[in-house]
């Protein structure tokens, strides 16, 4: 069965979630005076809600704002590409996800060792239509892995999860329902 992971970019999407099997999204680039609604909103309807801590418009992605999130509206976990923030947010008992852009041989070496050393629950590696380096982290690192980033078809989520992610993050609303 494939994992979608729905990605929030608006409220509008998030309605086409309500009703359906997902109990999982991941919110991107939210403002900071819509989070308590939106948050709110879908908790109320039992989504677990992973906050993309880079793309909080109006907070900066450190530990103060990472400690603000976590007290104030106690989301399931948060995506960063910030190891020291994956780490703290795991000592605070959220789920981490470490997002990695893939562009050459040295960024791979170089997430690698972020990866060991921040230890997260998962990554999302970006972008998720290259099977071969999914394949790699699948193999080299002890964390679930998440393809997302420009997987736009049927037949680059099939590729992404017969090359080993566990998940894919997606915008592209016919994917959420067409499986």
């Amino acid at each position: 069965m494939v994992r979608i992971l729905p990605a929030i970019r608006s409220m509008k999407d998030f309605e086409k979630l309500i009703g359906s099997s997902y109990r999982e999204c991941v919110v991107l680039d939210i403002h900071i005076g819509h989070l308590e609604s939106h948050i709110s909103m879908m908790k109320k309807h039992g989504f677990e809600v992973y906050l993309h801590l880079d793309l909080i418009r109006g907070l900066s992605a450190d530990v103060a704002s990472l400690e603000f999130i976590h007290q104030k509206f106690k989301p399931t976990g948060i995506i960063t590409t910030r190891g020291r923030l994956i780490k703290k947010a795991n000592h605070l008992g959220l789920k981490t996800v470490l997002r990695i852009f893939v562009i050459d041989s040295s960024a791979i070496e170089k997430s690698i060792s972020l990866i060991r050393q921040s230890e997260p629950d998962r990554i999302e590696i970006l972008p998720g239509v290259v099977p071969k380096v999914i394949r790699l982290f699948t193999q080299e690192v002890n964390a679930d892995v998440i393809a997302g980033g420009l997987i736009e078809t049927h037949g680059e989520v099939d590729a992404a999860i017969s090359a080993g992610a566990k998940f894919i993050t997606t915008s592209n609303r016919q994917l959420w329902f067409d499986n």
